[in-house]
């Protein structure tokens, strides 16, 4: 997850609040200096000639102050003789109540509600749109604390109490409207006041109420747009930074939005409006004000000079008959306003453009490149993303619908895995790996490898009489028993199981025979559990035995079109399983053939014992086999290693043909190990051969017909 952020509101209203500022204030000087002439016009403003021959405008107390200075006097002369309405209004002026003279040459312009001409209302707006956004900040204060204690305490890696984390989650998706209803409901205030005193002010002097006019459109534009500029900012943060601070990943992977849903094309429209518009209509505005019908300046547009000042070089087209009256004229000092006005908006333009455009292209870039990480991510065989529903619009409606086909590529794969493990349960992985198969769908008919191997068989003794004491279902669920014992033991020591025939397990030891017999003896252990388990239930314990063999393998598919199954064919696996068949005779329970004897990495980690040379049923050949004392009872190892010299010296009188002493030899292990079964199985022999006689042909191997 991506950094904790810090949570910003009040920052946000102080820009926004900042921005209206500086919308409405360069307007205003603008719009007062151009109505310096209707000030003088009216009587507002007295116009003095200093005794450096200039002119000078000084508003004081309360009042605006304004100054003209460096008018030479030629150019006042020009002027004054030129606007004769200003010089009659000079001339009266000094007995109208609404300016206040000083002793020195000042122009005061009242600012006293009472008297007329009134533009005390202007700062009281101001007042009001200060104290409304002080009142505005302790609210938002209030308001945002909730969140700012949850990412604060999130940064830190604190625990957050269900309360709080209820609270943000409920209400974080509204706040960008909260506070624009608020910031909003100030604007409103504000010109509404604005209004009120347009309407029902004392605004009798035609310049106020053109000045208010005017006031009005600017306040309700700038205050339109710095509520728009607080709603994107704030929702800009929310859907970029706070999401997947307080939600869920899974909760982010549909619409949480609570509105109906929106549209590029109309945020595309939005954000082409605001960032075209808005400079536009300032740059007409400056232009608005800068211009004048030349009749408004009331010259003689006959003479020479007045038509070349107005038309320039263009003088000469015109004939000094034709009426300019109606064209219209930029003086000097509105187009120097006009080019510092538009200057100093468009400056504020581009920081609104700016921020307005990163705000609108984050929102549709962001998750769009969030999308296609998630998409390439999931394209080079990654595990499965999903993407953060971020907007509620086509790009959100998108970056759901992505998200619910990769739920259901997720579903499909992990429904996939599931069908791949229950085939291992059936056919072991290790089946695709020999054969050098990918998938089960690679696999055909006689797909086949020869490998050497260690097989190994596990029985359960009598078990045919145990089943008949069980009824079916009962004989099922004790086999499953017992191979829940027994299964993950293969597994643990590097085996895999080929198949189960009834209660009997044929597993496969590609790497080691140690690995073979390492399972075999915690078989053994993991039996004496099983009967501990038995026992506790009122059962009878039961035994198995283990026959191992090693030797090459052809491994490979066998069936038919409609069935195929994976399977091992050798001789060396029929020869292990006749040998675990041999562990009932020998009394045995692991025996394991000289094949597998020689091939052990660290034989001397066993204990063990020669038993025989045998001769198993469907083999011609006699095989070497060897018990491996390791899976007795701790008890029954013990005296089967103490006579273990012993037995051996006793089988190789008994393969020499020496049975008389060789009996003796038996018959004192006997007495000390009167349990063994292969001493009595040897004791048996040497007597038949006493008192019967060696056979034709006898070669010291024991031939087994049966299993």
């Amino acid at each position: 997850m991506k950094k904790i952020p810090k949570y910003k509101s009040i920052r946000i209203l102080l820009v926004s609040g900042i921005f209206y500022f500086f919308l409405v204030m360069p307007f205003m000087g603008v719009i007062f200096i151009q109505k310096i002439p209707d000030f003088v016009d009216h009587g507002f403003i007295n116009l003095q000639q200093n005794a450096d021959s200039t002119l000078s405008l000084d508003l004081r107390q309360n009042s605006t102050t304004i100054k003209r200075d460096s008018l030479s006097d030629t150019d006042t002369n020009t002027i004054i003789s030129n606007q004769k309405q200003y010089t009659q209004a000079l001339d009266s002026i000094t007995n109208d109540s609404l300016i206040n003279k000083t002793s020195s040459d000042d122009i005061i312009i009242s600012n006293n509600p009472s008297e007329k001409g009134n533009t005390g209302y202007f700062s009281k707006s101001f007042d009001i749109f200060f104290t409304g956004f002080v009142i505005l900040i302790i609210i938002s204060l209030f308001l945002s604390y909730p969140f700012k204690k949850y990412f604060r305490q999130k940064r830190k890696g604190k625990e957050v109490s269900t309360r709080l984390e209820f609270f943000c989650r409920r209400y974080l998706l509204i706040t960008p409207t909260i506070y624009t209803a608020l910031f909003g409901l100030l604007m409103l205030i504000t010109v509404g006041y604005i209004g009120y005193v347009r309407l029902f002010g004392d605004l009798s002097v035609s310049v106020n109420a053109e000045i208010f006019d005017e006031y009005f459109y600017i306040a309700a534009l700038s205050g339109f747009l710095s509520t728009i500029f607080v709603f994107y900012w704030h929702k800009h943060r929310v859907h970029l930074f706070y999401l997947e601070v307080l939600f869920q990943e899974d909760e982010l992977r549909k619409r949480i939005f609570r509105n109906n849903l929106g549209n590029i094309r109309n945020r595309l429209w939005l954000a082409s409006g605001m960032t075209t518009l808005l400079p536009l209509g300032i740059v007409i505005f400056y232009l608005a004000l800068s211009i004048s019908k030349v009749s408004e300046l009331n010259i003689d547009t006959t003479t020479e000079l007045a038509r070349a000042i107005i038309l320039g070089d263009y003088q000469m087209i015109f004939s000094d008959t034709r009426d300019i009256s109606d064209f219209l004229y930029v003086n000097a000092v509105n187009a120097a306003m006009m080019f510092i006005g538009i200057g100093t908006s468009i400056f504020i333009s581009l920081i609104y453009i700016f921020t307005f455009v990163r705000w609108t292209t984050e929102d549709i870039v962001s998750p769009v490149k969030e999308l296609l990480s998630n998409m390439q991510k999931t394209d080079k065989g990654e595990t499965t993303h999903f993407s953060i529903v971020r907007t509620n619009d086509e790009i959100g409606e998108l970056a759901e619908g992505y998200n619910m086909m990769s739920q259901r590529i997720k579903n499909y794969i992990d429904n996939i895995n599931e069908i791949n493990q229950s085939y291992y349960r059936f056919i072991p992985k290790q089946f695709l790996e020999f054969l050098d198969k990918k998938s089960f769908t690679d696999i055909h008919l006689g797909n086949q490898v020869q490998k050497e191997m260690t097989v190994m068989f596990s029985d359960i003794r009598s078990f045919t009489e145990i089943s008949e004491r069980m009824s079916p279902r009962e004989t099922f669920n004790f086999i499953n028993h017992y191979l829940g014992y027994m299964e993950p033991v293969i597994s643990r020591n590097k085996g895999f199981i080929d198949k189960y025939i009834g209660d009997a397990i044929m597993a496969l030891f590609p790497e080691t025979v140690d690995d073979a017999i390492d399972a075999a003896i915690e078989m053994r252990i993991k039996l004496q559990e099983f009967n501990d388990d038995l026992i506790l239930n009122g059962k009878e314990p039961i035994n198995s035995g283990i026959g191992i063999n090693t030797g090459k393998l052809m491994l490979g598919i066998v069936g038919g079109k409609g069935r195929l199954e994976g399977t091992v064919i050798s001789d060396h696996v029929n020869l292990a399983s006749r040998i675990e068949g041999l562990t009932k005779k020998y009394g045995a329970s692991i025996i394991i053939t000289q094949n597998s004897l020689i091939k052990l990495k660290h034989p001397e980690n066993y204990h063990y014992r020669f038993l025989d040379e045998v001769k198993v049923k469907g083999k011609k050949n006699s095989v070497n086999i060897f018990e491996i004392l390791d899976g007795e009872t701790p008890k029954i190892r013990e005296i089967k290693l103490a006579s273990r010299e012993d037995f051996r010296k006793g089988v190789q009188l008994y393969r020499n043909a020496k049975f008389a002493e060789a009996l003796d030899v038996f018959k004192t292990i006997q007495n000390n190990s009167p349990n063994d079964k292969a001493i009595t199985l040897y004791i048996d022999r040497c007597q038949n051969m006493i008192s019967n006689g060696i056979p034709d042909q006898w070669d010291g191997a024991e031939s087994w017909d049966t299993k």
